[in-house]
């Protein structure tokens, strides 16, 4: 993939005009306005030009009040976050207030439109999904926002949300690098979540587009806009999907993050302690990008699955993209998955990378079918996917190689498991219908815990054994197993004109074959 990126500054005397004319005179002579970031002045200090990189004081005599005046005489209205702009440009004067509310300080940041930027991630863009950025101060986050608003408004209708006039710019007419979206002004950072709420409801947008997500109104609202089918395209407080996880305010618009406590059977079967950490609902953005670098993004393009492994000690790795000098784009996809410490542990820098169990038996093998009795089969078709098990939900119990039920209907004996129970179909009971019971239980299924590979060793006992009984013994019995490695027992006696059956009770049920048909 090849782009050209074109750098357009907006207008820098337009910027520079607004400044005394000492300090303008100073700018002009230094000539690196393509470097420069920001002018501070502060009262009573001398005023600093910073440039990539590079901080250089302007002049030596201190800033005074009529040079501040003078700044603030010459620019739009401050709102109440204190920002305040120059009409029709990107271009962003903050001030400083002291106790009294009179402005001390101004900070005067040079805003660029950037064309070009959004090749890195445009086919993410272009897909539909929902997209969360998140990344450090001053790292391109806006920009992407600009970018992403311009390409699809020539697709769809396109609505910006624009709290402090950085994406389009101040005045009433939006700056042109958002090409043909459509922009809504905030009055107030407060009512932030009522103008998102208002985008929708008035506009008919297909793409709202959101700067700086940053309180719980505002989660709220872009759970609500992504419920109603409009795509959002927004960024957040904070650097990686860790940092958000652990923002109570936040974490809600990756499914939100709450403690569940375990049995002590559970709880031991685990490895874990008994209160446990599980995502509580579907997440409002379905791709999350980390800016890493300006040319290096760190993209989940499952967030709900990322979510689910990090927090069951599995990061799951991103797909890395970069982009060269020259424009070209790199995309590494990601080659496994690291097991590292619990979320609760994360804190402590605590990681141990060891690959991920690959499960190709298990994608070979028929898929199992399940009969879930008051669970969730949204939920366990989504268990499966996530440990890429292999697992068929059924609506007939006769059909069904287990039967998962919860503890507080198996309790009321119903008729259903009652049956399963005298047809000798086992019955798994989970306390509670959430995803990380269902992945515990479809891993003691299938046998997987985590390192081993039990399904391997017992289908290679199951070969020897065979190769016994053709030798001439009459019977062998083999190791107990999970329900679904004794379905591929019996198969491989069947394979071998053998005969086999299931004896014992759960979780020491085992099955023995035979050279002949039993009575």
């Amino acid at each position: 993939m090849m782009t050209t990126e074109k750098l357009i500054t907006d207008d820098l005397d337009l910027l520079l005009n607004v400044l005394p004319p000492h300090l303008e005179e100073y700018l002009r002579k230094i000539d690196r306005s393509d470097e420069l970031l920001e002018i501070v002045m502060d009262l009573g200090r001398v005023p600093e030009a910073r440039y990539v990189g590079q901080a250089i004081s302007l002049n030596s005599r201190e800033v005074n009040h009529d040079d501040i005046d003078y700044v603030v005489s010459r620019i739009g209205e401050f709102t109440a976050d204190n920002r305040a702009g120059i009409p029709r440009t990107l271009h962003r004067i903050s001030c400083i207030r002291n106790r009294q509310g009179r402005i001390v300080g101004l900070t005067s940041r040079v805003g660029r439109a950037v064309y070009g930027t959004i090749e890195i991630i445009r086919d993410i863009i272009e897909s539909g999904k929902s997209v969360l950025i998140l990344g450090r101060p001053g790292v391109g986050k806006t920009t992407l926002l600009r970018e992403s608003a311009r390409v699809l408004a020539d697709l769809k209708r396109v609505v910006i949300v624009d709290t402090s006039n950085e994406i389009g710019g101040d005045g009433d007419v939006p700056h042109p690098a958002v090409g043909k979206a459509r922009r809504m002004q905030v009055p107030m950072p407060t009512l932030q979540h009522e103008v998102m709420i208002e985008a929708v409801e008035n506009h008919m947008p297909e793409v709202i587009v959101i700067d700086e997500i940053g309180r719980e109104l505002e989660a709220e609202a872009a759970r609500t806009i992504a419920e109603r089918g409009v795509q959002l395209i927004g960024t957040a407080h904070g650097n990686s999907l860790d940092n958000l996880m652990m923002n109570p305010t936040l974490s809600d618009l990756i499914g939100g993050i709450q403690s569940v406590t375990l049995s002590d059977e559970e709880a031991r079967r685990r490895g874990t302690q008994k209160s446990i950490l599980e995502r509580k609902a579907p997440p409002t953005f379905d791709v999350l990008i980390e800016i890493q670098r300006r040319d290096q993004f760190a993209v989940y393009l499952e967030v709900a699955q990322a979510v689910d492994s990090l927090l069951r000690g599995r990061a799951l790795a991103p797909e890395i993209r970069t982009r060269d000098t020259d424009g070209s784009v790199h995309i590494e996809k990601a080659q496994s998955t690291a097991r590292v410490g619990a979320l609760r542990d994360s804190g402590r820098g605590r990681r141990e990378p060891a690959p991920e169990p690959v499960r190709e038996e298990a994608k070979l093998q028929r898929a199992m079918r399940l009969f879930p009795y008051g669970l969730s089969q949204d939920r366990l078709e989504q268990a499966a996917k996530s440990l890429n098990l292999p697992v068929q939900v059924v609506n007939d119990v006769t059909t069904a190689d287990a039967v998962l039920t919860l503890k507080n209907y198996y309790r009321k004996r119903p008729p259903i498991v009652s049956d399963a129970e005298r047809r000798g179909v086992p019955v798994y009971v989970l306390r509670s219908n959430t995803l990380a019971q269902m992945e515990g239980v479809l891993e003691d299924l299938f046998g997987v815990d985590g390192g081993n590979d039990p399904t391997a060793e017992a289908m290679r006992e199951t070969e020897m054994a065979i190769e016994q009984i053709q030798q001439g013994a009459h019977s062998v019995e083999l190791s107990p197993q999970s329900a679904y490695v004794r379905r591929q027992q019996h198969e491989m006696a069947k394979q071998a004109n053998l005969f086999s059956r299931s004896l014992g009770k759960e979780p020491k049920r085992r099955v023995r074959i035979y050279s002949t048909e039993m009575e």
